[in-house]
């Protein structure tokens, strides 16, 4: 059974204005989003089009041959475009105009403009190119894509299929036949016109959900990162140390924790300024991140007390890490030789288990020990007990 033409060309209309307002209007909303701008603007473009192609049989058929379906050609290129920002890349004038270009030029032939059997091939083959640069916008950047593309991907590739085989088996239907019902082509145009409102319902919607996904993804980065250092904060760090050490007991692996606490660091506020203060807490993140491993799990959990936990390391090897972690920090050139140092104490899974508070704890008491005896060092708690034990 055809679906009534004329009812889907009004629907399809105000379907593509009202989607349009509505993804304009949460554009002006968050103005940093240009993905909505441009997806609104396809959509916007997309109804003047259907109106514009409508005007055929009134005299006037040149604004629906040719500013009609220039129209919508900038339709598909906006929805190309607006992929193309959302993955990071800027927009492309040229790309958004070769569409219609093409399609002006060749209506300067008699040859082109009176053959609509060709206009509908090449019109179709233009928008399935449109297609084609949209789903490579996707699949270029899909490893850097922190989002759930897929069904936008297979959304603009069905659409892009739709339009290949359009090219090939549209018999060319006049809109005076398909208004009125009658001829071959009516059940193929009703059906383009249902699959167009569908795919622009369905990419409004993915898009929304793409940009949404992302703003919570920057969002929940934002909530575990330090906003002084970069490097994760408490919370980042509790909840991927747990993980981590969770994973080292699934598998009996040892893991070290380095408690570092940058020396008289008040004094170092009150003497040079607070600015000075935190140079020197963004250089010792630094050479944390030079000095650990992907694996590793590190971040500043207090004003001047930074942690980082080793995956597969024992105690040797913490404290070597440790040590190279002290040098480079005492080494900086930023001050007076000696003014700047930090004390680490480090404990391991071995003596302490593999519950997180309770490294905590243990390597805080490493850490007062390295302060007890003269701050710039390291100390295990191993070693603290074995003195304290010959004391």
């Amino acid at each position: 059974m055809a679906l009534h033409i004329p009812t889907l060309l009004v629907a399809s209309v105000f379907v593509f204005a009202l989607m349009g307002l509505l993804t304009c209007h949460a554009w002006w909303r968050e103005p940093r989003e240009r993905t909505l701008a441009y997806l609104g603007a396809m959509m916007l473009l997309a109804a003047l089009g259907v109106v514009l192609v409508s005007w055929r049989g009134r005299g006037v058929d040149f604004v629906p041959i040719i500013f009609g379906n220039v129209a919508l050609l900038l339709s598909a290129a906006m929805n190309w475009t607006a992929i193309r920002v959302f993955v990071g890349r800027t927009p492309s004038m040229q790309g958004i105009l070769a569409g219609a270009g093409l399609w002006l030029t060749l209506c300067l032939s008699p040859a082109f403009y009176d053959a609509m059997p060709v206009r509908v091939v090449v019109y179709s083959l233009l928008v399935a190119g449109y297609g084609v640069l949209t789903a490579l916008e996707f699949w270029r950047s899909r490893r850097s894509l922190e989002v759930a593309y897929m069904p936008a991907l297979l959304l603009t590739l069905l659409h892009t299929t739709f339009y290949v085989v359009r090219s090939v088996i549209d018999k060319s239907l006049p809109l005076d036949q398909a208004l009125s019902g009658v001829g071959d082509g009516v059940r193929f145009f009703s059906f383009m016109l249902f699959e167009s409102m569908l795919y622009v319902i369905g990419i409004a919607y993915v898009a929304l959900a793409m940009v949404k996904e992302r703003a919570e993804l920057k969002f929940k980065a934002a909530a575990f990162c330090d906003p002084l250092t970069g490097i994760g904060n408490r919370r980042a760090f509790m909840a991927n140390g747990e993980r981590l050490l969770a994973d080292s007991n699934r598998h009996k692996e040892p893991a070290a924790l380095l408690l570092c606490d940058l020396d008289h660091f008040k004094r170092l506020n009150d003497s040079f300024g607070h600015p000075m203060g935190d140079q020197a807490s963004i250089a010792f993140s630094r050479i944390l991140a030079e000095n650990l491993r992907k694996q590793d799990v590190f971040g500043r959990i207090g004003g001047e007390e930074f942690a980082c936990l080793l995956k597969e390391a024992g105690e040797q090897e913490a404290v070597q890490v440790a040590e190279r972690i002290r040098l480079s920090f005492s080494q900086l050139s930023m001050l007076e030789p000696g003014m700047l140092s930090v004390s680490i104490g480090v404990v391991t899974t071995r003596e302490s288990g593999y519950d997180l508070f309770g490294l905590l704890s243990q390597a805080d008491e490493a850490l007062y020990g390295a302060k007890d005896r003269g701050r710039n060092r390291v100390q295990t708690l191993r070693k603290m007990y074995l003195s304290l034990t010959d004391n």
